[in-house]
């Protein structure tokens, strides 16, 4: 049983690092950092116009669009990472599958940028 114990040394001094910095460094920032707020600090929105009017004005479609094609192409740009550290396992299928699923995304992506979906006047 205490081997056992033992073995659980190493992710108990983990945790217990992991909570003194986390618990630390804020009380630091806090209290070496200058707490000298202005107009702009205090402000509500941070999106690049000041409030007016109604809350519930339409947003140029733009602003969703470049988000929702950002992360789009992120996650399946993502999906190299695991497909290239197996690939030796997965063999010709896998990497015949892999150069169908990057056409796929690379034909998306011409599309979109023949559609003009990538400018911004």
């Amino acid at each position: 049983m205490d081997d056992l114990l033992r073995e659980y040394l190493p992710i108990l001094i983990f945790l217990v690092v992991a909570i003194a910095i986390s618990a630390v460094l804020p009380m630091l920032s806090w209290l070496i950092g200058r707490q000298r707020p202005d107009s702009e600090k205090l402000s509500a929105y941070e999106c690049g116009f000041e409030a007016f009017g109604d809350a519930r004005r339409r947003f140029d479609v733009r602003f969703y669009l470049v988000t929702l094609l950002f992360i789009i192409f992120d996650l399946e740009v993502a999906f190299l990472f695991p497909w290239a550290d197996a690939l030796g396992e997965i063999g010709m299928f896998g990497y015949w599958s892999m150069m169908v699923f990057l056409a796929v995304l690379t034909i998306g992506f011409v599309y979109e940028w023949k559609k003009g979906a990538l400018e911004w006047e």
